[in-house]
């Protein structure tokens, strides 16, 4: 029986989409109750840019994401940025045989990844600070690719422009 209480959860992943395709993929992965505990954005000048400086939280997701990079042959992390409530990556998937053997969303590269992302770093914290889904987008062309790359690059200089940006 459905509890009336619990919101209606919307799919987040592309209806019969194998997310073990060869591919570039944009993810974003935000803190529970979007809280500010992976990084704060410091500088704001030109010869100071905004960038991140890492929480401690922060730099256990740091870790590990570079860690999942080191041990997945078949995904690359090609740009990434921790902002104070959520992480944006851009993955490359490439698998040698292109499709994975059961196209099931459970089975399937992106979700696995991210899935075990947020078990490394919530293990290590001590107790979870993800929200429970994430945010995808196939990146479509060479277009996309350089918008989202460029994004991620700048998402520190526009972070009061952010729709994630939560005012202290």
């Amino acid at each position: 029986m459905k509890n009336q209480n619990l919101p209606n959860r919307k799919p987040t992943r592309l209806p019969n989409f194998d997310y073990s395709t060869n591919g570039l993929y944009s993810v974003t992965i935000c803190t529970k109750e979007k809280q500010k505990i992976l990084s704060k954005i410091v500088g704001g000048g030109v010869p100071d840019a905004p960038h991140t400086v890492l929480f401690p939280c922060g730099k256990i997701v740091d870790k590990y994401i570079n860690q999942m990079n080191e041990q997945y042959n078949n995904i690359n992390i090609e740009n990434y940025v921790i902002m104070p409530n959520h992480i944006h990556l851009l993955i490359f998937v490439d698998n040698p045989n292109g499709t994975s053997r059961t196209p099931s969303p459970t089975n399937a590269v992106i979700p696995m990844f991210v899935s075990t992302l947020k078990r490394f770093c919530n293990k290590e914290i001590g107790h979870n600070i993800f929200q429970r889904s994430f945010f995808d987008h196939i990146i479509r062309d060479q277009a996309d690719y350089e918008n989202v790359y460029n994004y991620i690059d700048s998402n520190p200089s526009k972070w009061e422009s952010d729709e994630l940006y939560i005012k202290d």
